[in-house]
Order: structure tokens, then sequence, then C-alpha cells
């Protein structure tokens, strides 16, 4: 039994082939989830293209599925870097309960959920728009994905597992079934195509929590059959203190990090609605830059979704050169994508709002808002490849300060002020003065782990 996981892919094979072996199924998934992500908003925006009401709803609906998506994803660092690192070590027991208190901890994300947006939606709709059809279409939509959100937790605990035993392939098939089966009844459900019903946003928000059910539904399919690092037996299964403990070490920096974003997001969009002359359409612009970004940023998020277990292993092996080396193809490739990304935001920005059915004031606030945030993009390449880093080497303390710093400390207020300042076109500066900033922070903190973690390894 010890030789089989001492023999583990993650301890031997070349570094760069590793790497790309284990990203390539996460990244083409996730591309895939990125791309139902913007098609749930072309339709949409097709539904509603006079006012972008619907289109509006689902935008602002946004930090409500990105605070699950945070819940489920800092979970799932925490249960992936204990569950690797104990395969590293070669402690099978604490890799199994690693799997089995993390399927409890989705279970009961998954009940808060529920009950938060099934009780709270008009409340946040109103927080943030005084259009009565806004709040009415994200209230709906809010509470058919939140309380459908089952789907979701269940597809995550599912591919951490996987990923944490380097069995990325499976990721592949459950994330892009889902995403798949997404996009086929976005515009049957959205628009009432053939004996479907015209639903509107309910029928977005309906073709979601199907694709999600149905990849979770697979993903517990792979891991009873094909994971057989880790045992799933829930037998005299208890709670267990030391385990969750060590989970969430990790894991709520991460939940805290990512949830920023909803915070960031919450936040510009209340900013964005101090001028009642250009709040639609400057909300509608940030929030089509979102659903954009996305899609730029997915395939650098499946790269270190597989750069995390790969370190995590390694560094409960104590192999420090081959933590070196994957640290450094995960970070140029990282750069090099992200180059292309900024790009394309460059090049083509009114064709990529048009996508959404913008016209008018939003494209004309939208082309250079894009320009400007896509100037960031090279520098966050080298962020995230690190804070992943951090996580992986049980420092998601790291990342946590990092992305309070750029999201909290230093890109909202300059937010608020710019706009306060010069204006809605002078916002969107904020963003690649938060990424420097950023950058600097994961300098000085890549120094310290090396010191203290790493050199004497």
């Amino acid at each position: 039994m010890q030789e089989t996981i001492q023999e583990n892919k993650m301890g031997v094979m070349p570094e760069g082939r590793l790497l790309f072996t284990m990203a390539m199924p996460m990244v083409i998934s996730m591309l895939v989830q990125a791309l139902y992500n913007i098609v749930d908003s072309i339709f949409v925006g097709m539904y509603d293209p006079e006012f972008n009401y619907a289109l509006a709803a689902v935008n602002l609906s946004f930090p409500i599925q990105s605070l699950m998506i945070a819940l489920a994803a800092g979970t799932g660092v925490g249960v992936n870097s204990l569950l690797s690192r104990s395969l590293g070590e070669g402690n099978r027991r604490d890799a199994n309960l690693a799997a089995t208190n993390g399927i409890l901890l989705y279970v009961l994300s998954y009940l808060l959920f529920a009950v938060i947006g099934g009780v709270g939606a008009p409340t946040y709709f109103g927080f943030l728009s005084d259009v009565p059809e806004i709040i009415a279409y994200g209230s709906t939509y809010v509470r058919i994905v939140t309380i459908g959100s089952f789907g979701l937790f269940c597809q995550f605990i599912t591919e951490r597992l996987l990923q944490a035993t380097g069995r990325t392939i499976y990721n592949m098939y459950t994330q892009g079934l889902g995403a798949i089966i997404n996009i086929i009844f976005d515009p049957l459900l959205i628009m009432g195509v053939g004996p479907f019903p015209e639903m509107g946003v309910a029928g977005a928000a309906i073709a979601t929590v199907f694709g999600q059910i149905v990849g979770g539904a697979l993903g517990i399919y792979f891991n009873l059959r094909k994971n057989v690092e880790i045992d799933l037996s829930l037998r005299g299964f208890r709670p267990d203190g030391r385990i969750i403990r060590t989970i969430y070490a990790v894991g709520i920096p991460s939940i805290i990090m990512q949830s920023i974003t909803s915070v960031l997001t919450v936040c510009i969009n209340r900013i964005l609605a101090a001028d009642p002359e250009t709040v639609t359409a400057a909300q509608n612009v940030f929030g089509a830059y979102f659903k954009l970004q996305s899609f730029i940023f997915m395939p650098i998020f499946g790269l270190t979704n597989a750069l995390i277990p790969i370190i995590a292993y390694n560094f409960g092996a104590r192999k420090k050169e081959r933590i070196f080396k994957t640290y450094l193809i995960s970070a140029v490739t990282s750069m090099v994508y992200m180059t292309l990304g900024m790009l394309i935001f460059f090049a083509f920005p009114g064709q990529l709002l048009s996508l959404f059915s913008l016209t008018g004031q939003a494209i004309e606030i939208g082309i250079p808002a894009l320009r400007i945030m896509g100037t960031s993009f090279l520098l966050a390449g080298f962020s995230i490849t690190t804070v992943s880093a951090f996580q992986a080497l049980g420092n998601g303390i790291y990342s946590m300060i990092n992305s309070l710093c750029r999201q909290l400390v230093v890109i909202l207020p300059a937010a608020y002020l710019l706009f306060r300042t010069f204006g809605v076109g002078a916002l969107w500066w904020a963003f690649p003065i938060a990424e420097f900033v950023s950058v600097l922070l994961c300098l000085l903190f890549l120094a310290r782990i090396f010191r203290t973690k790493l050199r004497d390894l």
C-alpha cells in the first residue's frame, strides 16, 4: 500500500507534462463552463433587448452565485490540500477522513444557501435597484439557483476529490456535460422553443441547476468507481474536529478570498447606482465584463487547480525541486495566456459587448472600460498562480491578505474616489491599480515562504 502511494504520478512524472496533463481536462471543462455563463447572459439579453432589465437582474445575481462558488471552492481547497498532502505522506487514514468530512461540510453549505436565497432575494435586489422589473426577475432567478444548488455543491466536492488524487480527466466529463446541458436548455427554456414554455430568467436558472445536478451525479459515479485511493464509505461516520479544523485552516482564508469578489461586485454596483443617468448601462457593462473576464480567467483557474495538489503532494513528500519547477512553469504559462486575453480586450471591445445585446450608452461606456480593465490581466496571471501556491503550501492566510488588500483596501476606495471625482469613465482604472499592489504583496509573501518553508526543505 505504501509503495502504491509513493508511485503516484504527482511525485514522479516530469513537472511540465504532469501539470499540463492534469490541467488540460480542467482547462477545457472550465472554458465550457465559462462559455455557458456567457451564453446565459446572451440569451437573457435577447429576451429583453429594449430595456435590458432581465440582463441587469442576472448580472446583479452574480455576487450570490459567486458567494456559493467561493464557499464550495474554498472548502474544496482545504479538502484538496489535506487529502493530497496526506497521500504524499502515505497517510491513507487522514486522506479518507478529509474526503468524508468534506462531504459533510458541503451538505451544510447547501442548506445555508437554500435558506438565504429562498428568504432574502427581494431584500438583496432592493438594495441594488429601484426598478420593479429588475427586482422581480432577480428574485426569481436567485431563489431557483440557491434552492437548487445541491447539484453545484455535489459537483464541487466530487471534482475536488478526483483532482486531489490526480484524476482530473473525469472533471472534464462532469463539468463539460453539465455545461453542455445548460447551453442546450438555455434557449429552449428562456425563449420557449418547441414544446418548452417561455420562462425568461426562470428558464435560465432552471437550465443552470439542471446542468449542475447532472454534473454532480456523474461526479459521484466516477468517485465510487474510479477513485480507488480514497474510501468514501460513510458507515460509522462521525465528524472529526481535527480534520475539519485542518480543512478550514486552509479553506477559510480561501473562502474569504473568493467571497471578496462578491463584496466587490455589490459595492461597485452600489457606487454605479449613484448616477441615475448611467446606472443601468454601467451596471450592465460591469456585468458583461465579469462574464467575459471569466472566459479569460477560467483556464488559469484550471491550471492552478492542477498546481495545488501537485505542490501539496510534493511538499508532503519533501521534493523541493519539483515544487519550484511546477510553480515556474505555471506562472510563465499564466502570464503569456493573460497577455493574449489583454490583447483581445484591446482589439475587440465593441464586438464583445454586442454579444449581450448592449447598445447606445452601454457601448459608449463599455469600450474604454474593457480596454482599461484589460490592462490588469498580465499582472493578474502572476498573482493567481502565486496565491494558489500559497494555498498548496498551507499558507492560505497569505492569499486572504492579498485579496483583502487588492479588492477591499485598494480597489473600492480607488473606485469610489475616481467615480466621485472624474465620473464613471475613470472608475475602471481602480482595477489595474489594485493588481499592481497585488503583485507587490505576492513578491513579499513569496520571499517569506521561501525563507521559512522551502529553503531548508
